[in-house]
């Protein structure tokens, strides 16, 4: 059984640029995977950090309504990597899930730790790479013309151990 893995898509992200595209195919898969009988299977990154875009208690950190209403559960967790919260895989492993899909908020960060992770847990892992987004730039990691969202997903295809697609080759391939 799959499972959509939706990170951190949470209001304090979405108020920091234009990430309709990606939200759309967010929408999209979720509405695969329901149609499927698959699990969508969200996190909510907590940050204690005062003034942080998605500063804990706070309106930012909310979770976007369409992600909330659609989860067939949510995780709370305070680490980049999703499987911090021992939950999730106990909870993947109940409901016999083999295959994540992951998708979500911040490419460099969340995406490509949790991936990583999930690999190193025994799932077979694919990143959605235009389904993922990040609200930094280039001069965040003082790398001038760095498509973050493409090197990451780079990173992870060369590794041999994540796959890598977009959206579209994704529905070419499981849909």
């Amino acid at each position: 059984m799959k499972g959509l893995l939706l990170l951190d898509v949470q209001k304090g992200f979405l108020q920091k640029g234009d990430f309709q595209d990606e939200m759309y195919k967010i929408k999209d898969l979720i509405h695969i995977f329901k149609n499927n009988g698959d699990l969508i299977i969200s996190t909510e990154h907590l940050d204690f950090q005062e003034n942080s875009i998605i500063e804990n208690g706070t309106e930012r950190a909310e979770l976007v309504d369409f992600v909330f209403d659609n989860s067939d559960v949510i995780f709370k967790k305070e680490s980049p990597i999703a499987f911090s919260n021992a939950d999730l895989d106990t909870y993947l492993k109940q409901k016999n899930i083999n295959h994540l899909v992951v998708v979500g908020f911040n490419s460099e960060y969340c995406c490509l730790f949790t991936s990583i992770a999930s690999v190193d847990r025994g799932y077979k892992t694919t990143l959605i790479e235009d389904a993922t987004a990040t609200v930094n730039t280039p001069e965040t990691y003082e790398m001038k013309n760095l498509d973050i969202r493409d090197f990451v997903g780079c990173i992870l295809d060369w590794s041999g151990i994540v796959e890598v697609l977009y959206f579209d080759e994704y529905i070419q391939k499981y849909e």
